[in-house]
């Protein structure tokens, strides 16, 4: 590798141990406040931030097999396939379990400590999303890009379950928590028909003209 590809590659594996330990952090508290809770987005939330957790160790693992192009297309594939999975299995969780907190009426508790986390991510993610597609664009690296992606993803899920949440503890609207986590559900699952496409897409003659290929 050039000098300035080492320097990118070392970046990236900075910002993907920043998002790491952040989005770890982030599912600990949202699953612990939403099962205490009974907050279908909360819990909804911290599950995505596991997956967005093996999506960066996805990306750890492609950065390090970028000094060896023969690893990159097997590396990509199986990583874009897990993840594509979780976000899918995801999906059907909140579904069903949203649905079923609105039929029986399930009324959350209040959780200032969900409230924190999510107000939290909102201003947090975008951030490293920025930095992380930056890296992605220098370097010419679809997955990156894809992974910055999904980074964003979580910024904006943050926000619909953080408006489930508070009117919820500020306004007693019950129903406005399961609602939220409704609302994530296109989103999780149009992120992984995405993954899924980009897998069977990951040969060479997939490739767009001009960029180097998702391997």
């Amino acid at each position: 590798m050039t000098r300035d590809r080492a320097e990118l590659v070392r970046r990236g594996l900075l910002l993907n141990y920043l998002t790491i330990g952040y989005n770890t952090m982030e599912a600990v508290i949202a699953l612990v406040a939403g099962l205490g809770t009974g907050s279908a987005a909360l819990v909804g939330f911290g599950f995505d931030s596991v997956i967005e957790v093996t999506a960066s160790g996805a990306a750890q693992w492609r950065l390090r097999a970028d000094v060896a192009p023969e690893r990159r297309d097997h590396v990509e594939r199986r990583t874009r396939r897990i993840v594509a999975w979780c976000f899918l299995m995801l999906a059907v969780y909140v579904s069903g379990d949203s649905a079923k907190s609105l039929w029986l009426r399930e009324r959350p508790a209040r959780s200032m400590l969900g409230i924190a986390i999510l107000a939290l991510s909102v201003v947090v993610m975008p951030m490293l999303a920025r930095a992380k597609s930056r890296v992605a664009r220098a370097m010419r690296i679809d997955t990156l890009e894809s992974e910055s992606r999904q980074t964003s993803l979580c910024a904006y899920l943050s926000a619909i379950a953080l408006g489930g949440v508070a009117l919820n503890a500020l306004a007693g609207w019950w129903w406005a928590d399961p609602v939220a986590a409704l609302l994530m559900v296109p989103i999780i699952a149009r992120e992984g028909v995405g993954a899924l496409r980009g897998d069977r897409c990951s040969d060479d003659a997939c490739a767009p003209q001009g960029r180097s290929s998702p391997g």
